[in-house]
Parts: C-alpha cells; structure tokens; sequence
C-alpha cells in the first residue's frame, strides 16, 4: 500500500498499526527526512521500508499513483495530501488509474452493540449522480460486499418516498435504476427501490406501511439520491450512534483509503482493513 504524504504523524501512525497487525506492507511517500523523525516519536523501525522522498503534495500524489499504476503496490492511502490533489493524480486520463468505471466513495459503517453492518454509498465524492452514474456506484458497493464476504447484497436506492412521483425526480431516478439493475446493468445482488430510509432498514415500518420487497428491512447498502443526504447520514451515525465510518473509493485500478482528518484511529484502520482485504480480492 502506497502512503501517499507519510510525512505526517496521523498517517504515518495508521500506517504503522497496519503494519504491526500484517495487514500491509506499505511504501512511504513524502518528505523522507520528516518521515524518519516522526517514525522515532512512535518506536518505529522503518529499515526494509521503501521510502520515496517527494517535494510536493503534486509530486507526491503522481508517484503513488504510479506505483499503483505499475502495480508495484496494489492499494493506496491518503495521508498528509489534499483530497483534490490526490483524486486529480487518480483520474488522469493518461497516467491515472481509470478502468472506465465513475469512482465513488463507500462509508463501511458499524455500530456498538449490533452485528450489522451499512454501506452509505456516494456521500463524498459523486455530488449529484444521475441514473448512470447511480449504476456505477452500486457495482462498486457491490464489488466491495462480495470482497468482504457477503455474496448477494441487498441494495435500497433511496429517496424520500416508495413511488416514483415526478415531484420528487430522486424517486423518478431510483427507479429507472432498478429498472437498470434488472435488466443486467447490476449483477451478484438484489437491487430495489425508490425507498424512504425508514423502510429500508426496518422490517417492522416497512411492513406497518405494506412494503412488500425482499430489500426490505434488510438492506446491506444504501444508495443515497445525493452527496447531502450521504454525508449527513453518516455523520448522524458517527456522532449521535458512536458509529465507526470506515470510508474507501472504488472503481479506480486499486482500492483507495480516504480519511478525514477528523477520523479517530479506528476508522483509519477499519477502512486500511477494507482496502486491503479488497487488493488481495482483485488479485484472486
């Protein structure tokens, strides 16, 4: 795994507890003489450890996508880089690592106290997706579920209400989704909706209002009309349910860890865990 900007003691640290626990083996890119001094402050031996000093955010983010590229690595990670400087490496035309699939961003969430687990699918990178690029993010959420082990994922396209009614056009899209997804467009899961949140993940309010549908209550992932409602959705877990968000892009060449700076430790390693268990997946 490729760190993209190591040169910074919260990634730098990611990467190291990552590495304790076998999960990666990881490239360190950035300001090699600052990464070697932060690597002191937390006990870390990097001797066998590729590091690849860079002079800039630019610099950096183009080496690491090279890397994964090349396939020298097979996953990367944002550390001490912005988003946009990164994500502009990654979707080059050129030299990036576009496999003619839209990228969207997944959050992998959990919460105490319950075995299971939502998919908010695209709350930080796809503002507001139209019906194909909808497609595209549900294959991806789809890709990672079966990577993770769960084989037929049951997909809920969200909207505001269980009709497509052309005053809402998100349930007018949501449909023509489903529609998409059975026709082929979606294969290895179970795609329906328009659903309103409740009757998505609630066995019980969707049967008080005769919500007939294997998806259900039982939704695995929930595709949101907009980046609004996905990044309040999980920020709402995260902060009213002490819900741990683990967050991935998908649809580039390798899997891509992308953290916020307001992530705990947790979620870092959570979403370090994802991309690499997804790496060793493409591999098979």
């Amino acid at each position: 795994m490729a760190v993209a900007g190591a040169d910074n003691l919260i990634p730098l640290k990611s990467a190291y507890q990552a590495t304790q626990a076998g999960l990666i083996n990881p490239t360190l890119i950035g300001n090699a003489g600052e990464i070697n001094a932060l690597a002191n402050t937390i006990d870390w031996n990097l001797s066998g450890l590729e590091i690849i000093n860079t002079k800039s955010e630019e610099e950096t983010s183009t080496v690491a996508v090279e890397l994964a590229r090349s396939g020298d690595v097979r996953a990367l990670m944002k550390g001490h880089v912005h988003t946009d400087t990164l994500m502009k490496a990654v979707i080059n035309r050129n030299d990036g690592l576009l496999i003619g699939r839209r990228l969207s961003h997944i959050f992998h969430m959990t919460v105490p106290q319950s075995k299971r687990v939502l998919m908010i699918t695209d709350g930080a990178i796809n503002v507001a997706p139209n019906v194909e690029t909808k497609v595209h993010i549900i294959n991806n959420s789809v890709q990672l579920a079966h990577a993770l082990g769960n084989t037929t994922p049951h997909v809920a396209v969200l909207s505001g209400t269980e009709a497509a009614i052309d005053s809402m056009p998100s349930s007018v899209d949501a449909a023509e989704v489903v529609k998409r997804a059975k026709n082929g467009a979606v294969t290895g899961a179970i795609v329906d909706g328009p659903f309103a949140f409740d009757n998505a993940v609630s066995s019980e309010a969707a049967k008080i209002k005769g919500v007939r549908s294997p998806v259900a209550g039982r939704a695995d992932i929930l595709v949101v009309p907009n980046i609004e409602m996905g990044n309040g959705l999980f920020k709402m877990m995260v902060y009213f349910m002490s819900g741990l968000a683990a967050g991935i892009v998908m649809g580039a060449k390798v899997p891509i860890v992308l953290t916020s700076r307001a992530d705990p430790p947790e979620a870092r390693f959570a979403a370090t865990a994802i991309a690499a268990l997804v790496a060793k997946d493409n591999v098979n």
